[in-house]
């Protein structure tokens, strides 16, 4: 009983010199310095989000393919978005216009935060117009909040 606590007492002790005190290169804040497109602090920026339908759940081999989506978000949203994006694979629901059920869909997030200009309107606009023809989709539901954001 005395061994075991001594073993587990010296694994704790060891376990912390993998966490020790970090190196003097690291920055002391916790933000980073900031550039244009990576402030330090914000004013005026939002997070937008973008929800992509690829097809129906329960038919993965129909609708859009993982390639064809690498595709789209090459071509048409990194372009836009240079500065960076999250995208997420998500499960979502839609009722169509006049449909008694909800379709159940293979979906993609895409996340931004940027600075609310006209020019990342137009830039999210256009995104979805391209989605939209590209498909034939009836929508690229947007969602837009204001965003504290530090990096």
């Amino acid at each position: 009983m005395i061994r075991t606590g001594l073993v587990l007492a010296g694994a704790l002790l060891l376990g912390g010199c993998l966490y020790g005190p970090a190196p003097a290169t690291l920055p002391a804040s916790a933000t980073l310095a900031g550039d244009a497109a990576h402030p330090g602090a914000t004013q005026g920026w939002v997070r937008t989000e973008l929800y992509f339908g690829l097809g129906y759940a329960d038919q993965p081999q129909h609708g859009v393919s993982e390639a064809q989506w690498r595709a789209f978000l090459d071509a048409e949203i990194t372009p836009r978005f240079p500065a960076g994006l999250s995208v997420l694979d998500v499960y979502g629901q839609w009722l169509d216009k006049g449909a008694a059920q909800p379709e159940r869909l293979r979906s993609k997030l895409v996340v931004l935060l940027h600075e609310d200009t006209p020019a990342a309107r137009a830039a999210i606009d256009a995104v979805r117009s391209a989605w939209k023809q590209k498909t034939g989709d009836q929508s690229v539901l947007r969602v837009t909040q204001p965003a504290d954001v530090s990096f």
